[in-house]
């Protein structure tokens, strides 16, 4: 008989009708493998769906992971009945509503705030991808990836619990319109803390690839710290003499490998392709995709990837957000990393292990203005500091000009009393000299650099 397919929303009625779910009839317990240390990720998710055997399978299948069997009606008294005021958001996998755990709920559980995240079943993913994400994060533990506290499965309602978050997404952060900008080592911290998940995932007993790596599925704590979400694409590393597999392409366009869309060909380094296009984001504060840029510059990767190891080239890129307060030498070290991670040659592409090692030093770097062009704010008096210094530098000239204009004199008079001329080389030279002179005495008195540089481009002296 086929399964009634009913989306979250059908949810959110029961709440106030208080109509119990009956539960199915609890079958016979399978005998357990006795290789659950490595259990079978890949037969796990060739299980039936919607079978009536998914949840006690599931459950002594992943006996030892410290994961909660949540019921929906416990997962309504955490949320409040799913509470639109407990609304956080909602992606491709469903809904997320924030909710709070206690010892009442069940004894043992750490209290706690949570985020509880539901499936659509006519969204973008569906019940292999729920799958999938049990299954990986039951097994796989580590600072820079989310926690999964537990999960429920009742009937066609498909629900993930995790650790809470209060910064949310990256992408949030980010690119939200009137927010504080992330300063230059905050960038940093969330890269390292991001590069870190990868490395931990490439580098596990049995490897993981996590296809899905943007900017949306890096979660922020309180303290900045990174944590990878959404494992719902992630997918086992090729084993034995298998340098990649083969599988359909999904993921977010702007962030997968070209390699990977051209012939589904899968690997570590396509995770590393997109964690570069990531850090070009926090490099630029430019999204991996926008529709509303010209043409050239619709897609971040491309458009920026030629200019990453140009140093004079990089400034322009640089988010303007950041108003040149960010470490130079970080910076040209950061762009020359996602250089690196954006090579259309995957091999020439660094490990995670290595991005680890050299974005742990850029963080320290202090962020110092890097002398960017930021636009100032009129005084009263309607002048502005180049105003200020534009005046500086006439009257230096029109010193100069005195300066040469009585030079002149002295010469002029020289040449009446002996009917001839004296000035030579060096007199011309003196004028070069002492306008110099002057604008060295201006500089230590404040000029800018531009009268520095501007006499210099007038009088070219070998």
């Amino acid at each position: 008989m086929t399964a009634m397919k009913l989306s979250w929303r059908s949810i959110i009625p029961r709440c106030s009708k208080g109509v119990e779910i009956e539960k199915p009839e609890e079958p016979q317990p399978k005998k357990e493998d006795s290789k659950r240390g490595s259990f079978g990720r890949l037969a796990m998710l060739d299980l039936s769906y919607p079978g009536s055997i998914l949840s006690e399978d599931l459950s002594t299948s992943l006996v030892g992971s410290n994961l909660n069997v949540f019921t929906l009606e416990e997962l309504k008294v955490i949320t409040q009945c799913f509470s639109s005021a407990n609304f956080l958001g909602e992606g491709g996998f469903g809904p997320v509503h924030k909710g709070f755990i206690d010892d009442k709920l069940r004894p043992g559980l750490d209290a706690q705030p949570v985020a509880v995240k539901l499936l659509d079943l006519e969204g973008c993913q569906g019940h292999r991808e729920w799958l999938t994400e049990v299954v990986f994060l039951a097994q796989l533990s580590h600072p820079h990836l989310v926690k999964l506290i537990g999960y429920c499965c009742e009937e066609e309602h498909r629900v993930l619990v995790y650790e809470y978050m209060p910064r949310g997404s990256l992408e949030s952060l980010l690119f939200r319109k009137y927010s504080v900008p992330l300063p230059w080592s905050t960038r940093m911290k969330i890269a390292l803390g991001a590069a870190k998940g990868l490395a931990y995932l490439h580098d596990a007993e049995k490897p993981v690839i996590y296809r899905d790596f943007k900017a949306s599925n890096v979660l922020l704590d309180s303290d900045y710290t990174a944590k990878l979400s959404d494992f719902g694409l992630a997918k086992d590393g090729p084993e034995g003499d298998k340098s990649h597999v083969s599988t359909r392409v999904m993921g977010t366009q702007g962030y997968a490998a070209p390699e990977y869309i051209m012939t589904g060909h899968l690997t570590a380094m396509s995770d590393v392709y997109s964690f570069g296009v990531v850090l070009l984001e926090l490099l630029t504060g430019r999204r991996s995709l926008d529709k509303s840029r010209p043409p050239r510059e619709q897609n971040l990767a491309e458009w920026a990837r030629p200019m990453l190891n140009e140093p004079r080239r990089l400034a322009r890129i640089m988010d303007p957000k950041l108003e040149g307060q960010y470490s130079e030498m970080g910076a040209r070290r950061g762009a020359a990393l996602a250089h690196q991670c954006l090579s259309h040659r995957p091999k020439q592409r660094p490990k995670m292990s290595d991005v680890v090692k050299i974005l742990e030093p850029l963080g320290d770097y202090e962020d110092t203005s890097v002398g960017t062009f930021v636009y100032t704010v009129p005084t009263q008096s309607g002048s502005t500091p180049k105003d200020d210094n534009d005046t500086k530098e006439r009257e230096a000239k029109a010193e100069v000009k005195k300066e040469n204009s009585h030079h002149h004199h002295r010469q002029r008079n020289h040449k009446d009393r002996h009917g001839h001329s004296h000035r030579s080389k060096s007199s011309s030279m003196f004028s070069v000299h002492s306008e110099n002179d002057t604008l060295k005495q201006n500089t230590e008195n404040g000029s800018n650099s531009h009268s520095q540089r501007k006499p210099r481009e007038e009088h070219n002296i070998d």
